[in-house]
């Protein structure tokens, strides 16, 4: 595993969930951390507090990516903080629960809100941060945190299903047009163990899909925050020959599907 220390990582959505593991991760490696948060200040404080414990510096910054001034400023402040960023991670991400067949559930402006976080933001952040990752002599890591959701039509609503979609084919066009100093590869968790699937479901809901899962899939397993971000870290410090590439994070629940196929 590759060496951390001194380099400069961005993750945003980093209060909790995978973002937190993932900024916590790399902290344990050396790298200096930017923990970003839209809501949850409290708890983007206690994760910085937790890389500095570490041994390394955090930065806490507030703001949602939908915005491009605070992308922009992000960018700048780990800049002026640590004269370069080595990692982004596109994590932040909203949703709307919507049963897929309630079309009526759904608005323009639902779209435009789940699109402007899960899409639109990690495009301005990649804009926001690339001078600095293309200046340095190794270049660049970025990774985008989608979903299964985006592969399959399926997950809390249409609009994240089609937002997370969209965030796969991105990370193809920018790994193309990015290259050769700065690499993008995409992540797609499926059902992740955690409280943010649970306050969305329901508690009975919940523990439902999950039970179902664990018997299901053929490692009888669901991805939790830490193994999504051991994904993600295995694109930063992994082969520097890949690019482009999307990673399936789901205890193998998508080899399931064959089996629904009636030959």
């Amino acid at each position: 595993m590759k060496n951390l220390q001194d380099k400069a990582a961005i993750v945003t959505g980093s209060s909790s969930g995978v973002g937190a593991a993932t900024a916590k991760l790399l902290a344990s490696l050396g790298c200096n951390v930017l923990v970003n948060y839209n809501s949850n200040r409290d708890g983007g404080e206690a994760v910085a507090g937790e890389c500095r414990a570490a041994g390394v510096d955090a930065l806490v910054f507030g703001g949602s990516v939908a915005d491009d001034a605070v992308c922009v400023a992000m960018a700048e402040e780990a800049c002026e903080r640590w004269g370069r960023i080595d990692i982004l991670v596109n994590n932040a991400g909203t949703t709307k629960f919507v049963a897929h067949d309630d079309l009526d559930g759904l608005d323009g402006e639902d779209f435009q809100n789940i699109y402007g976080v899960n899409l639109i933001g990690p495009y301005q952040m990649i804009r926001a941060a690339r001078p600095a990752m293309e200046s340095q002599e190794e270049g660049g890591n970025v990774v985008n945190v989608a979903s299964t959701a985006g592969i399959d039509g399926i997950g809390s609503s249409i609009a994240y299903a089609a937002s997370k979609g969209a965030l796969v084919t991105m990370g193809l066009s920018l790994a193309r047009a990015l290259g050769p100093k700065i690499r993008v590869n995409t992540v797609c968790p499926g059902f992740i163990q955690g409280e943010w699937l649970r306050k969305g479901l329901g508690d009975k809901a919940y523990e439902a899909t999950l039970d179902r899962q664990l018997k299901n899939t053929p490692l009888h397993r669901t991805a939790t925050a830490e193994s999504v971000a051991e994904a993600i870290l295995q694109f930063i410090t992994g082969s520097p020959a890949i690019t482009g590439q999307t990673l399936i994070v789901d205890g193998g629940l998508h080899l399931t599907r064959a089996s629904l196929v009636r030959r």
